[in-house]
Protein backbone atom coordinates (compact mmCIF):
# COMPACT_ATOMS: atom_id res chain seq x y z
CA UNK A 1 0.00 0.00 0.00
CA UNK A 2 3.19 2.05 0.65
CA UNK A 3 4.29 1.93 -2.93
CA UNK A 4 1.05 3.12 -4.27
CA UNK A 5 0.86 5.80 -1.83
CA UNK A 6 3.89 7.17 -2.39
CA UNK A 7 3.62 7.05 -6.29
CA UNK A 8 -0.19 9.12 -6.34
CA UNK A 9 2.14 11.54 -4.06
CA UNK A 10 4.48 11.85 -7.03
CA UNK A 11 1.84 11.83 -9.91
CA UNK A 12 -0.33 14.35 -8.46
CA UNK A 13 2.79 16.69 -7.80
CA UNK A 14 2.77 19.84 -9.87
CA UNK A 15 5.49 20.19 -11.52
CA UNK A 16 4.43 16.08 -13.03
CA UNK A 17 0.82 17.69 -13.72
CA UNK A 18 2.35 20.58 -15.49
CA UNK A 19 4.94 18.88 -17.78
CA UNK A 20 2.45 16.07 -18.85
CA UNK A 21 0.17 19.16 -19.95
CA UNK A 22 2.92 20.66 -21.85
CA UNK A 23 3.54 17.24 -24.00
CA UNK A 24 0.02 17.00 -25.04
CA UNK A 25 0.42 20.79 -25.82
CA UNK A 26 3.34 19.99 -27.15
CA UNK A 27 2.54 17.41 -29.37
CA UNK A 28 -0.17 18.94 -30.83
CA UNK A 29 1.88 22.70 -31.34
CA UNK A 30 3.93 20.04 -33.27
CA UNK A 31 1.18 19.22 -35.60
CA UNK A 32 0.35 22.83 -36.14
CA UNK A 33 3.78 23.66 -37.10
CA UNK A 34 4.12 20.77 -39.32
CA UNK A 35 1.33 21.66 -41.58
CA UNK A 36 2.57 25.08 -41.45
CA UNK A 37 6.09 24.11 -42.94
CA UNK A 38 4.41 21.10 -45.16
CA UNK A 39 0.92 23.12 -46.09
CA UNK A 40 2.10 27.00 -46.51
CA UNK A 41 5.66 27.39 -46.38
CA UNK A 42 7.37 24.85 -48.40
CA UNK A 43 5.06 24.96 -51.21
CA UNK A 44 5.82 28.38 -51.76
CA UNK A 45 9.81 27.66 -51.75
CA UNK A 46 9.24 25.41 -54.09
CA UNK A 47 7.69 27.89 -56.33
CA UNK A 48 10.42 29.85 -55.61
CA UNK A 49 12.70 27.69 -56.20
CA UNK A 50 11.04 26.33 -59.52
CA UNK A 51 9.20 23.47 -58.33
CA UNK A 52 12.01 21.79 -56.40
CA UNK A 53 10.15 19.22 -53.99
CA UNK A 54 12.20 19.20 -50.49
CA UNK A 55 11.04 16.02 -49.09
CA UNK A 56 10.83 13.84 -52.00
CA UNK A 57 13.35 15.68 -55.00
CA UNK A 58 16.33 16.33 -52.99
CA UNK A 59 18.11 13.15 -52.53
CA UNK A 60 21.60 11.31 -53.67
CA UNK A 61 21.92 7.71 -54.49
CA UNK A 62 24.68 5.68 -54.03
CA UNK A 63 25.35 2.64 -55.28
CA UNK A 64 23.69 0.52 -57.86
CA UNK A 65 20.42 -1.37 -58.07
CA UNK A 66 18.57 -2.60 -54.83
CA UNK A 67 21.12 -2.31 -52.46
CA UNK A 68 21.76 1.44 -53.39
CA UNK A 69 21.32 3.77 -49.86
CA UNK A 70 19.61 6.64 -50.48
CA UNK A 71 20.67 9.93 -48.50
CA UNK A 72 17.24 12.07 -48.37
CA UNK A 73 19.03 15.20 -47.46
CA UNK A 74 15.59 17.38 -48.75
CA UNK A 75 13.70 15.61 -45.97
CA UNK A 76 16.86 16.63 -43.71
CA UNK A 77 16.07 20.36 -44.66
CA UNK A 78 12.99 20.29 -44.66
CA UNK A 79 12.95 18.86 -40.89
CA UNK A 80 15.46 21.98 -39.94
CA UNK A 81 13.07 24.60 -41.26
CA UNK A 82 10.47 22.75 -39.08
CA UNK A 83 12.62 22.95 -36.06
CA UNK A 84 13.88 26.50 -36.73
CA UNK A 85 9.95 27.76 -36.95
CA UNK A 86 9.09 25.29 -33.61
CA UNK A 87 12.05 26.99 -31.45
CA UNK A 88 11.06 30.48 -32.56
CA UNK A 89 7.35 29.99 -32.11
CA UNK A 90 9.23 28.74 -28.66
CA UNK A 91 10.84 31.71 -27.86
CA UNK A 92 7.77 34.03 -28.96
CA UNK A 93 5.34 32.41 -26.44
CA UNK A 94 8.19 32.22 -23.40
CA UNK A 95 8.77 36.17 -24.69
CA UNK A 96 5.40 37.16 -24.04
CA UNK A 97 4.36 34.91 -21.45
CA UNK A 98 7.43 36.51 -19.31
CA UNK A 99 5.64 39.85 -20.12
CA UNK A 100 2.44 39.06 -18.64
CA UNK A 101 3.44 37.31 -15.29
CA UNK A 102 3.67 39.69 -12.83
CA UNK A 103 7.52 40.21 -12.17
CA UNK A 104 8.72 38.46 -8.60
CA UNK A 105 9.83 41.18 -6.12
CA UNK A 106 13.30 40.26 -4.72
CA UNK A 107 12.87 40.29 -0.74
CA UNK A 108 14.66 43.01 0.30
CA UNK A 109 18.29 41.99 2.20
CA UNK A 110 17.85 43.18 6.23
CA UNK A 111 18.89 46.81 6.47
CA UNK A 112 22.08 46.41 8.10
CA UNK A 113 23.58 49.34 10.63
CA UNK A 114 24.44 52.57 9.39
CA UNK A 115 27.75 53.58 9.35
CA UNK A 116 26.89 55.91 12.11
CA UNK A 117 25.92 53.31 14.26
CA UNK A 118 28.55 51.13 13.40
CA UNK A 119 31.14 54.29 14.61
CA UNK A 120 29.05 54.85 17.73
CA UNK A 121 29.09 50.63 18.67
CA UNK A 122 32.87 51.00 17.82
CA UNK A 123 33.27 54.06 20.02
CA UNK A 124 31.47 52.49 22.81
CA UNK A 125 33.43 49.19 22.88
CA UNK A 126 36.75 51.13 22.99
CA UNK A 127 35.78 53.62 26.26
CA UNK A 128 34.98 50.39 27.58
CA UNK A 129 38.26 48.85 26.92
CA UNK A 130 40.20 51.95 28.76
Amino acid sequence: MGFIKEFKEFAMKGNVMDMAVGVIIGGAFGKIVTSLVDDVLMPVISKLTGGLDFANGLALKIGEGDSAAVLKYGNFIQNVVDFLIVAFCIFLMVKAMNKLMPKKEEPEAPAGPTQEELLTDIRDLLKEKK
